[in-house]
């Protein structure tokens, strides 16, 4: 089921007015990344405010989050004893069927009943597409034993679910009953019509064994054929030799050419066969059985049982067909759930400034790294000002929703509001806080380096991997184009070396405008965002900054580097920067283990102990974001090790170009350990990738061949983790992310309007063609159900004229360029012997026995990785 965004409080108030002192706690399963982090806060605050008691539980993969099922969620089901409850996926489970994964879907048990979900409610929040259609249209309470072969009572106990519509939750239901809810973005209801009625139409439709067709087909060619075109071909001639030979009279079907299935449907019903009696005394008909010289219209309008299955067989085809295309589109990334759950907040009237501060956070945590609408690769937004854009256009309106909440919860102070505009317009980095105590947060004009707060300018500048990637900082003319930049700005490299906080003030207040003048000569129009003209005016780019008094000022791109690093590092990377004795969480999971000498299930870099250090991190009570700041070395010892075996795999020509994609492997040097964690390697793979791909351009432009793949190579990454003897692959798409949303609209619409052309046709032709049957009923004339057929086909060709119109365009559009290594990385383990573990959450990342790499991406150079 899924729940449209217009009713996004609807379930937790049922849960809040359902609460009572005995009932279980919220289960909470949230994955290790920032965004699901930050949505986490969010939830844990609404639960807190409303004296509801909850469990937060981390998540590192797919096998822990079939044993927190076996574990956690069985055990609160009915059946198994318990009294039910709410179960929140945060970032988790959002491309898997959760019903069976978390053990839900009853299919253990012989006695199946309608509480078969026991009473466990599930709530999904995850930015990961593509959605599994059986959580988003399914996941209701139902009947799970065997059903007979009557459609209408199959079509009855999947609407048994009351509030439920097709999948879509309305105000009339109730929680309870358990099930599966999924919270739309929007997306769903907006762009997944045609993948809901395909769906619903499987689910409502008895199975039809498609071997058996291919029996009769091979009964009627009495010989094996050398292909299916040759077998249809000899199909039709035999049964037209069977039509003139006998010369029977048309009272059933005309035969049409039969495809042999090759696709097994999981999502239909219970099966439901047609029987083989129908079948026989169809063949009886066909085989000479005397028929009627006037049989009656009615008798004529009955068709075979034959003509019936192939009918079904077509439909079931037809809609397999459109859920097929869109698992195999790809993965990519929609809104951050942290957004959603600040819109829950805010639907319910509880936003403030510690909430939307989250909020902020885990979307700009989003872009930090790389996930954008094409999947996890380099955003072609990344040109424009400010942040490289999640989902260019639509991501922009989310953080000019965010601006405006900005501006509504933090209006400026009358006596000081001269002093911000000024600021505003001159866009002067802010690095102090107004007053003491001073929490507030502002929009801030910031550049696209890495933590400028916290380090020199020079050093912010030259681990900004758009600065670098343009720069070509790995080589020893890119770092003299970096001074040569710095001089033309006016900037010694005594004052650029210093802490930015301790630069010359009027430095500082002219760096905007010189980065504006300058920056353009080197490619780097969108180092910093668009000039300001006005208080009033948009802030399209813009950041946005916290202070704490005086203790701390930090913008949200630089707590994301900051949680991004406790979470891919960890504090035992980096000695003496970490007091371990004011982390108790991390002592209590440290003892916890058992040692190196784990299950390979179990992180040998102890996840549990970084997820709960960033909670701590990130909390909302403390005075100071004392534990951010500890986190500053961790976060700049990550930046310093991908710049440096960035610029080794660049300057030693260790990147080698195969057929679909570049491949690159860190085997040696000493920050080898750091990338054998995926999000450490996903960053370097993006610093690499967004290199390469300026490197493309510029040599383009310099050939004059025009733009070459302006998207980018798809680029493979492996990390070599010696201690388990294997290497973490990540795959990063070859670009893309930004749609044209208006030029989306406008063929839309021309599609809707041409949509509404054929089906006026089409009803004149169906009028048309009872008005042909009832003279031919009055007239008793034959070949009715050859023009029956005609027509058929005519209807059948523009559905399908339809649905390629549908997958042109968005195959398409050259923006949307999907990251397709998940579904490359499963081809490529079913076909070959090599030993493949794939538990993350993120599809493109994968773990490959140290002795199989050389085959897995031999056969991976074969596939198709962007799409």
């Amino acid at each position: 089921m899924y729940l449209p965004r217009q009713l996004i409080s609807h379930l937790y108030l049922q849960l809040l007015r359902s609460h009572h002192p005995l009932s279980p706690p919220v289960l909470i399963l949230v994955a290790l990344e920032s965004d699901a982090l930050c949505a986490c806060r969010i939830l844990t605050a609404l639960l807190k405010r409303d004296y509801i008691p909850h469990k937060i539980h981390p998540v590192a993969g797919y096998g822990d989050l079939s044993r927190a099922g076996e574990e956690l969620v069985r055990p609160m089901q009915t059946g198994n004893g318990g009294s039910g409850g709410v179960v929140v996926c945060l970032g988790v489970g959002g491309l898997v069927d959760l019903g069976e994964i978390l053990g839900l879907s009853g299919e253990d048990n012989d006695n199946a009943t309608e509480e078969d979900m026991g009473g466990v409610e599930v709530w999904v929040f995850d930015a990961r597409r593509p959605w599994n259609l059986a959580n988003v249209f399914g996941g209701q309470t139902q009947v799970l034993a065997e059903i007979d072969g009557n459609a209408s009572t199959v079509a009855g106990r999947r609407q048994q679910t009351c509030g439920v519509e097709k999948g879509r939750v309305t105000v009339s239901y109730k929680n309870g009953g358990g099930g599966i809810v999924v919270y739309d973005d929007g997306d769903i209801e907006e762009e997944m019509e045609k993948e809901r009625e395909a769906y619903c139409a499987l689910m409502e439709m008895p199975e039809v064994d498609e071997d058996e067709e291919d029996d009769d087909d091979e009964e009627e060619d009495q010989e094996p054929p050398s292909s299916t075109d040759s077998r249809k071909r000899k199909s039709w001639s035999r049964e037209d030799d069977d039509d003139e030979n006998e010369e029977l009279q048309d009272d059933e079907e005309p035969p049409r050419q039969r495809r042999r299935s090759n696709s097994n449907s999981s999502i239909a019903s219970s099966p439901t066969r047609v029987r083989r009696t129908e079948h026989d005394s169809s063949n009886s008909s066909r085989s000479g059985t005397p028929v009627s010289d006037s049989p009656s219209p009615a008798r004529q309008k009955q068709p075979s049982a034959r003509s019936l299955r192939r009918r079904l067989l077509r439909m079931k085809r037809k809609h397999e067909s459109v859920l097929q295309q869109y698992y195999s589109s790809g993965t990519s990334y929609s809104e951050p759930i942290s957004s959603i759950m600040y819109s829950l907040a805010s639907e319910l009237g509880r936003e403030d400034n510690d909430l939307l501060w989250l909020a902020i956070v885990g979307v700009c945590s989003l872009e930090l790294g790389g996930r954008t609408m094409s999947g996890v690769g380099v955003s072609s937004a990344s040109e424009s000002g400010g942040l490289a854009g999640w989902g260019g256009e639509r991501g922009e309106r989310i953080r000019q929703i965010l601006r405006d909440e900005v501006h509504r919860l933090n209006p400026p102070d009358p006596s000081e509001r001269d002093r911000d505009i000024r600021g505003e317009v001159t866009g002067v980095i802010p690095t102090t806080a107004r007053s003491p105590t001073d929490k507030s947060i502002r929009l801030s004009p910031e550049p696209r380096f890495i933590l400028v707060r916290h380090w020199s300018l020079y050093e912010s500048m030259l681990h900004s991997p758009y600065l670098a990637s343009r720069l070509h900082v790995w080589t020893e003319n890119g770092r003299k184009r970096l001074h040569k930049l710095l001089a033309k700005m006016g900037i010694s490299l005594t004052q650029c070396h210093q802490n930015y906080t301790h630069m010359d003030m009027e430095l500082k207040r002219v760096l905007r405008q010189r980065l504006l003048k300058y920056a353009p000569m080197y490619g780097m129009d969108g180092l910093v965002p668009s000039e300001a003209s006005g208080h009033a005016a948009s802030r399209e780019g813009w950041g946005f900054v916290r202070c704490w008094g005086w203790k701390a000022c930090l913008s949200a791109t630089d707590v994301g580097v900051m949680i991004g690093a406790i979470l891919e590092v960890g504090p035992e990377e980096v000695p003496g920067a970490w007091d371990a004795k004011r982390l108790p969480r991390i002592r209590r999971a440290q003892e916890g283990s058992s040692g190196p000498d784990d299950d390979a299930d179990t992180d040998p870099s102890n996840l549990l102990a970084r997820f709960w250090t960033a909670y701590d991190a990130l909390s909302l009570t403390s005075e100071s974001p004392t534990l951010l700041m500890e986190a500053l070395p961790l976060a700049q010892h990550l930046h310093r090790a991908i710049l440096r075996t960035g610029t080794s795999l660049l300057s030693k020509h260790q990147i080698r170009h195969l057929r679909a994609f570049r491949i690159a492997v860190v085997k040696d040097g000493p920050d080898v350990k750091l990338f054998t964690n995926p999000g450490a390697l996903t960053k370097l793979a993006l610093w690499v990738a967004e290199a390469i791909r300026v490197q493309e351009r510029d040599r383009s432009d310099t050939l004059k061949i025009g733009k070459r793949r302006a998207a980018g190579t798809p680029l493979v990454l492996a990390g070599l983790d010696e201690d388990r003897g294997l290497y973490v692959v990540v795959g990063t798409g070859g670009g893309g992310g930004v749609i044209d949303f208006a030029a989306l609209s406008r063929r839309r619409e021309e599609r809707r309007k041409k949509k509404e052309i054929k089906e006026k046709k089409r009803s004149e032709r169906e009028e048309a063609r009872v008005r042909r049957a009832a003279e031919r009923a009055a007239r008793a004339e034959d070949g009715e159900e050859d023009e029956e057929e005609e027509s058929e086909e005519e209807e059948s060709s523009e559905s399908s004229e339809s649905e390629s119109e549908d997958e042109q365009d968005m195959s398409g559009n050259k923006h949307l360029l999907r990251n397709r290594f998940g579904i490359a990385f499963q081809e490529v383990v079913q076909e070959t012997n090599t030993r493949v573990r794939i538990d993350s959450f993120e599809h493109c990342v994968v773990e490959v026995q140290k002795e199989d790499l050389g085959g897995f991406l031999e056969a991976l150079s074969f596939r198709s990785v962007v799409g």
